[in-house]
């Protein structure tokens, strides 16, 4: 069933790996490993637990970060535990049990709904403690939808990733302050640092890109190419600039679209149709974004649906970019409008444009004091170390003892 094998079910067996280990061990359920804001908390906490003196365990379908987690010395159990088939996750909770008894499990920790509900159950089974983070705006649109996510307010206590979801979660689901712990995503500060950033980084990725003698200033709106994160209203916004201006910037996407998707074909298309193609450039996925930061002047996130929390801002801040955002969800409390970026409608491809006309005319002194404090705002509020150390207190918490390593 997965690296992790002996899932006895035997209650003895569960005491004595109590008894004999007493590291604490933490199952994380994730859907799948593969790039995203979900995963990528899940794996840095999961290196925090170990760099604690704790052990981390990731139920997971599988994906390409799998090796990435072991490599952070995390452990891992490939589960089809992103299926929403009810059969499939009464299966995947006993299975949940039986590696919790084998393994000492001391804390299940929920990170997307399919697998938190084998999660919840399995933890009901087993006595285990039960622990959510509430990552996403969940929609309601069906009648049975508020249902399923709830089990995303059953932890105690449930994780939020921003003031945003927090009030969310009390308006939807009714929990008070104390069941819930906001604890902000953050930007990893060694990954993200302008000061170790070299110009052959750049210019690869530069070359790579097809821009080597491109002279342009570029607006970066990095994020999987769907309708909600708005690439077709920056298309708009680029078309609106580019009347006003001539083709004297540039406009990058940056992000893969799912299998079988129209969308790339459609933004394409737009620009063409809106006579701004020769400013726009859809480039697919990076494995630098910290350069990619860098090579730009201004990063965008343009979504037209409020983002639970947002990297794009505080990533593209750490680098020392201002940040142009929709004024909606998590951005309204990691861009602080007016000093490290600019909020505007969502949408509004006219509020969007006016804000990427005023950074063109910002002079590069300015742009650099912006880019300080912007740096600096992330450094204070909303560092992946902050968030690590954060998490860890919660399941201290919990345990009522600390980890082995921790000061």
């Amino acid at each position: 069933m997965g690296s992790i094998s002996n899932t006895g079910t035997d209650e003895g067996q569960h005491s004595a790996a109590h008894r004999s280990d007493k590291r604490p061990v933490i199952l994380q359920l994730v859907p799948k490993l593969d790039e995203g804001g979900v995963e990528r908390g899940a794996l840095e906490v999961a290196s925090a637990i170990v760099e604690a003196g704790g052990r981390a365990l990731v139920a997971s379908a599988g994906g390409r970060l799998a090796s990435r987690l072991h490599s952070l010395g995390g452990e891992f159990i490939e589960m089809p535990v992103q299926s929403k088939n009810p059969l499939a996750m009464r299966r995947n909770a006993r299975v949940l049990g039986d590696l919790i008894r084998a393994s000492g499990v001391d804390i299940i920790h929920a990170r997307s709904r399919a697998p938190a509900w084998s999660g919840y159950w399995a933890a009901k089974a087993t006595g285990v403690p039960f622990i959510t983070t509430y990552h996403g705006s969940y929609n309601e649109d069906l009648p049975f939808k508020r249902r399923y996510n709830a089990v995303m307010a059953k932890g105690r206590p449930t994780i939020a990733v921003s003031q945003f979801i927090a009030q969310m979660i009390r308006d939807r689901h009714g929990l008070s302050d104390e069941q819930i712990v906001t604890i902000p995503r953050g930007a990893d500060l060694k990954t993200f640092d302008p000061d170790t950033m070299t110009g052959v980084r750049i210019a690869q990725l530069a070359d790579k890109w097809g821009l080597t003698d491109e002279a342009r200033p570029i607006f970066l709106l990095p994020g999987r190419l769907t309708r909600w994160k708005g690439q077709h209203v920056f298309i708009d916004a680029c078309a609106l600039l580019r009347e006003r201006r001539g083709p004297g910037f540039l406009g990058i996407m940056v992000g893969g679209a799912p299998d079988g998707s129209a969308y790339p074909d459609e933004l394409e298309k737009r620009a063409q149709e809106q006579g701004c193609a020769d400013c726009i450039k859809l480039v697919g996925s990076c494995n630098d974004m910290a350069a990619a930061y860098r090579l730009a002047g201004c990063a965008v996130s343009a979504s037209t649906d409020p983002e639970a929390f947002g990297r794009v801002a505080v990533e593209a801040q750490a680098m020392g970019r201002p940040v142009i955002a929709t004024n909606h969800g998590g951005a309204r409390e990691t861009v602080d409008d007016g000093v490290t970026g600019a909020l505007v409608e969502p949408g509004n491809a006219h509020a969007m444009a006016d804000a990427m006309d005023a950074f063109l005319n910002l002079d590069d002194a300015l742009c650099n004091r912006i880019g300080m404090l912007a740096r600096t705002r992330v450094k204070r509020y909303f560092s992946t170390r902050r968030m690590t150390d954060a998490t860890l207190n919660v399941y201290e918490g919990v345990l009522g003892r600390g980890f082995p390593k921790r000061g």
